[in-house]
């Protein structure tokens, strides 16, 4: 691969080599003090060490980023005011509406009360996941008002899920539009990319988009969606099947660090 750009950033007083595609987006990053490459995809391990070659000191090691160490989850004892694990699905819609519930007749349905809707039957679709070792967080803040609806972290990794109210329209695919109905194609799947990897970020560890279609009528793809993974809310269950990513102990202590509110302050 070329074109892979090397940027020395400070984050939480330690120097790190961060190395990024061209489109801004974080492939791995060098931590000089620790001695150690952490790759976010096996895939570009060695694009990725050619870019660091001018930079690297000494041996290092190589390999996906670590998971949290006892001392570092110590730190998490949190206050509830930044704990992210009691939000309900559509956590943030649900305070939206009750500080501005709109007027009592419209002539058209609440489209928030619609998203809410589709929120929660997502959510309760990945609650349910809970039995096979996975743990789910909603409406995850991130800064500048944007959220993650969801935050799924279990055997088959992390993925960053949101959600689509599509209840009997077709739901139209073209790389980065999604057109539901006769509503205004928007550039959706970009967003999702650009917010699975501000969650990369701050995790330490990859993160892989979904959309969620809640309740379509025909799904219709004409240009493949790139690294997003697109699912009807009927096919969730199906994440169940997935493994091999990360062990119970691993899948824990990153479920601790993101529901930290603090954690995600930076990205």
């Amino acid at each position: 691969m070329s074109g892979l750009r090397v940027i020395p950033t400070r984050r939480h007083g330690q120097e790190r080599l961060y190395v990024c595609r061209t489109d801004g987006r974080n492939v791995a990053w060098y931590d000089r003090e620790a001695g150690r490459v952490n790759l976010l995809s096996e895939d570009l391990r060695q694009d990725v060490l050619h870019a660091l070659g001018p930079f690297l000191t000494g041996p290092v090691a190589v390999g996906p980023p670590p998971v949290p160490t006892p001392a570092e989850l110590a730190r998490l004892v949190l206050h509830p005011d930044d704990d992210l694990a009691p939000n309900r699905p559509g956590e943030a819609l649900l305070i939206a509406l009750d500080r501005d519930p709109g007027p009592a007749h419209r002539p058209r349905p609440d489209p928030r009360r619609r998203a809410l809707a589709a929120e929660q039957t997502v959510g309760r679709a990945l609650d349910r996941l809970e039995g096979a070792g996975w743990r789910t967080l909603h409406s995850v803040p991130l800064p500048g008002g944007d959220r993650l609806h969801h935050l799924t972290i279990g055997p088959g990794g992390l993925f960053a899920l949101h959600t689509l109210h599509a209840r009997g329209q077709r739901v139209l695919l073209a790389d980065p539009m999604v057109t539901v109905g006769r509503q205004e194609g928007l550039p959706l799947l970009r967003r999702l990319r650009a917010d699975a990897d501000r969650a990369s970020y701050a995790l330490t560890a990859e993160v892989r988009p979904v959309l969620v279609l809640v309740e379509p009528g025909r799904v219709e793809i004409t240009v493949a969606p790139r690294k997003v993974r697109v699912l009807r809310d009927t096919e969730l269950p199906g994440l169940a099947s997935l493994g091999g990513a990360l062990k119970p102990a691993d899948a824990e202590a990153l479920h601790a660090m993101a529901r930290d509110r603090n954690t995600w302050a930076g990205v």
